[in-house]
């Protein structure tokens, strides 16, 4: 919006002065001036589904002979256009604003209305309530956007980002399985592990979140649209609603349909908090593998040191030569980001008051960014930490020569006391565990090198007293 000056448009309330150069009309305006509170707008997400959803409900309507078909092409035309990003720089509305998001609907349908007019050469064919917002209402267009743009986001953006997560983990799994190392609990030794077997946890963790998210998705696909205004569907076709979602669907390639039952899609947002809570999960389970990374990437020389995670920049800016886990540390930060989101739409879906949820802006827009995120994290950690750290194999063989709790594959043969004898000697005489163990008890050394395997200590089923962490 370029042009410099105003002009004067109209609404119910009155006239107000709109940039000369904005596809928006009075509606907007007022918003803009009325909400003056963060530099937040709606994503890219959101405002492609509100272009989809005005185009399907244009082509609904026509199909049922509401609209003429020239309305229908000029709606459809200037839909498509907001749902392809061509004029996001019309959509300037905090998304701090009225709880329904009326203020962003009727941006969607002010921008439609002016550019159909364009379109059409002038004049103004369309109008932005009679037309564009036929047998809708802000109350079930914003929590059908919230749906289709979080539906789009989880199976365009996210799901793929995880998959390839997952098989970057499986993969680095079977190239490290015969590695053993030092197995931890309590951030204290424990009995050995092998390195795959830790890292197939990671991916164990990353598809059971991916199995979680994609069963909200039978939920997610249910739209409010055509309730309308309360969920009784005044003013609205009966057929409108099926209409719309059979449209969205074939546009999309996704199943979406009319929800089942229209107050329970206006009146809560219960399906954004399943979907919401199963982010967190992963965001969680994000957390722990990047501090197990960063953990085992620790020193070079005073920490674990077990791998190096590949060095992509300077680590400070008075220390040269150190290297950061930046990667595990941005991936910290977003799992923080999406827990946080994660609260503020819990608290916004409580506010479902009687047939409408009056938080639905600040839900969408942390709902979206907690995808948007977790995918974006999902796709570097992968490529720039998982795929390209190596492996200190000398270091991790000393440690575990040296690890004291070894002595509990010996629990079954000479008892717990002795065991801890021997585990406090190895420890206080910074020897191998084998060693004190060939003079402290009646096995020998032969012996003593089967019982004391750590690769065959990994292997499930080995027999031993004692418990515990």
């Amino acid at each position: 919006m370029t042009e410099q000056g105003t002009r004067t448009e109209r609404d119910s309330m009155g006239e107000m002065e709109v940039p000369a150069g904005a596809l928006y009309g009075a509606s907007t305006a007022r918003a803009v001036i009325n909400f003056p509170i963060s530099n937040l707008r709606f994503s890219r997400s959101f405002l492609r589904a509100l272009g989809m959803i005005k185009g399907a409900c244009a082509t609904a309507n026509g199909n049922l002979g509401l609209l003429s078909d020239e309305k229908v092409n000029l709606i459809t035309q200037a839909a498509s256009e907001v749902e392809r990003g061509d004029w996001d720089d019309h959509f300037p509305i905090d998304i701090f604003q009225t709880g329904s998001g009326t203020s962003t609907n009727m941006n969607a349908n002010e921008v439609i209305a002016a550019r159909s007019s364009q379109i059409a050469g002038g004049g103004r064919p369309v109008h932005p309530n009679d037309d564009v917002n036929m047998c809708q209402s802000s109350n079930d267009v914003i929590p059908t956007a919230i749906h289709v743009a979080a539906f789009l986001q989880v199976a365009e953006e996210l799901l793929p980002a995880m998959e390839n997560l997952q098989l970057t983990l499986d993969r680095r799994a079977e190239e490290l399985m015969g590695i053993v190392k030092t197995g931890r609990t309590h951030l204290m030794d424990a009995t050995p592990v092998r390195m795959g077997q830790a890292i197939a946890g990671w991916a164990a963790q990353v598809g059971n979140a991916r199995e979680r998210i994609d069963a909200t998705l039978p939920r997610l696909a249910e739209l409010a649209v055509g309730g309308t205004a309360v969920g009784t569907g005044l003013n609205a076709h009966p057929d409108l609603a099926r209409g719309v979602a059979e449209e969205l669907s074939r546009r999309s390639g996704l199943p979406f349909v009319e929800a089942h039952d229209h107050f329970a899609a206006q009146g809560t947002q219960d399906t954004a908090v399943e979907l919401s809570g199963q982010l967190r999960a992963y965001a969680v389970a994000l957390m722990k593998i990047a501090n197990d990374l960063r953990w085992m990437n620790s020193g070079p020389q005073a920490g674990l040191g077990e791998i190096a995670l590949p060095a992509l920049q300077p680590g400070s800016s008075i220390m040269p030569g150190k290297i950061n886990p930046v990667i595990p540390e941005a991936t910290m930060m977003v799992a923080a980001q999406v827990i946080g989101n994660d609260a503020a739409i819990t608290v916004g879906a409580q506010m479902g008051n009687f047939e409408l949820n009056v938080m639905l802006p600040v839900i969408a827009h942390n709902l979206l960014e907690s995808i948007s995120i977790l995918a974006n994290v999902s796709t570097v950690l992968a490529e720039k930490a998982v795929a390209g750290f190596t492996v200190n194999e000398d270091r991790i063989a000393e440690l575990v020569e040296k690890n004291p709790i070894l002595v509990t594959a010996l629990n079954a043969i000479i008892g717990y006391d002795l065991g801890a004898k021997v585990a406090k000697e190895a420890y206080a005489s910074n020897r191998r565990v084998i060693d004190v163990a060939v003079e402290m008890t009646d096995l020998s050394e032969a012996e003593l090198r089967e019982l004391l395997d750590p690769a065959a200590l990994t292997a499930p089923g080995i027999k031993g007293g004692g418990g515990g962490g």
